[in-house]
């Protein structure tokens, strides 16, 4: 079911691996979608509501009324919402809370000379959008792991937006709408894909001139490819989290791990879209056979199985065979998925060695889909290797650092001839000037 990718040996024979290139990963044209979000953003930027309206009922099927969800609904969905839902989410959200108030930063001032000081001042962004995807599954814990952060980091206005579902009268899922509730977030609409972006970087009116949505200082938040292109598109207006891709799940395991633990952890990121990518990485084919086997039987017996399938078999993944955890560690390191897990021997020291990952789960009690729900930790990673470089959803997200300069006159003059040093060997006589100024002759 799942193809394999045998490095061993390799590097014995002196071979120069690019594990970039040779460890599969779906891939998704981001600057193709480019063309077809960029009149539908320009669209939303002239005509504002009726635009909206207009590209829900063309995109979504659904014809909507006002953009915006009433806060009674919100409060519907709430009273409606399971009640072991509800108990599961508000554990989800105490964790989070729990996790994200350690995050916050303080304000840091140094003493650079006497009379001359630097703070680093953290600021949170004045306003968010926060988008919540509705496609192929309903994702009320990415309201949670979107908003928990922006309320930790002290963000004043907060929005978020979904998909309208046919089903249910042109609103967002009711599951959604519950968690925003309990959240006590009111400001939420009924919008989705590029046009929600577009909506929350240029703001929406109505025809007579009345704001409906406000501009956002910053989008965050996981969807499709049209998302992705359309904050591509828009940033620099707005701030961006991401470029979110498919989601991905790396498994570094010897053979000691359980090979039903990782079957099933390979299929649990393979049932979110057919172009999830499912990696195990293991020096063991003792262990790689046991997983086929698990995949086979497991496979068969989950509900999205078609979907599953067309993951595991796709292109995107695949077990690679190494010589030992060190070329495991090599190959995962290059790949930097967006969720890694280590189940080896001495996993906790292994894991401490990885360089590059969204998110890392040590050991076999620790699978990825605890992370997904409860485990209190941010689930909005970065994908497409692009945890190489960058860091999954945090309450430094929502943050600005400033620097405040304040030097008095004594320390200006103490470095003043250093300034003017400098101004000069950059040809900005004015910026030497500057500080001349301020103690004539």
């Amino acid at each position: 079911m799942i193809r394999r990718i045998d490095l061993r040996g390799r590097l014995a024979q002196g071979e120069i691996l690019d594990y970039r290139a040779l460890v599969p990963r779906a891939s998704i044209d981001v600057e193709s979608a480019l063309d077809a979000v960029r009149p539908i953003c320009a669209d939303v930027h002239h005509r504002g509501v009726a635009a909206l309206k207009e590209l829900t009922a063309r995109f979504d099927g659904v014809e909507i009324d006002d953009i915006r969800v009433p806060e009674s609904a919100l409060h519907k969905a709430l009273g409606e919402l399971e009640p072991q839902v509800r108990a599961a989410l508000e554990e989800s959200i105490a964790r989070a809370r729990r996790v994200h108030a350690e995050q916050r930063r303080t304000d840091v001032t140094t003493t650079v000379v006497p009379g001359g000081t630097v703070t680093e001042r953290w600021v949170p962004v004045e306003r968010v959008g926060l988008y919540v995807p509705g496609g192929l599954a309903v994702y009320p814990s990415s309201v949670v792991m979107n908003v928990v952060p922006a309320q930790a980091a002290g963000v004043r206005s907060i929005a978020v937006s979904s998909p309208p579902q046919k089903n249910f009268d042109g609103l967002p899922h009711p599951t959604i709408l519950a968690a925003c509730a309990l959240l006590g977030v009111t400001e939420v609409y009924a919008v989705g894909g590029a046009q929600a972006v577009a909506m929350f970087a240029y703001g929406a009116r109505e025809e007579a001139g009345e704001a409906v949505c406000a501009p956002v200082d910053l989008v965050t938040g996981p969807g499709n490819i049209y998302v992705a292109a359309a904050k591509r598109l828009l940033k620099g207006l707005i701030g961006i989290d991401a470029e979110a891709g498919p989601t991905e799940i790396a498994v570094l395991a010897d053979r000691s791990a359980d090979p039903a633990h990782v079957a099933a952890d390979l299929i649990s990121q393979a049932e979110h879209d057919p172009l999830a990518a499912s990696i195990l990485v293991t020096d063991s084919t003792v262990l790689a056979d046991a997983v086929d086997a698990e995949l086979e039987r497991q496979v068969a017996e989950t509900k999205h199985a078609e979907r599953v399938t067309t993951a595991l078999t796709g292109t995107q993944s695949g077990t690679v065979l190494v010589d030992d955890i060190d070329q495991g560690l090599a190959v995962v390191d290059a790949y930097a998925a967006e969720h890694l897990e280590v189940q080896t021997s001495d996993a906790p020291a292994v894991a401490a060695r990885v360089r590059n990952a969204g998110a890392i789960f040590v050991g076999p009690w620790s699978p990825v889909s605890l992370g997904d729900y409860a485990a209190g930790s941010n689930h909005v990673l970065p994908t497409g290797g692009c945890a190489r470089h960058t860091s999954g959803l945090s309450v430094q997200s929502f943050l600005r650092g400033i620097h405040v300069v304040q030097y008095d006159e004594a320390a200006l003059r103490d470095v003043a001839a250093h300034v003017e040093a400098l101004a000069d060997a950059e040809d900005l006589p004015a910026h030497g000037a500057a500080v001349r100024a301020r103690f004539p002759q």
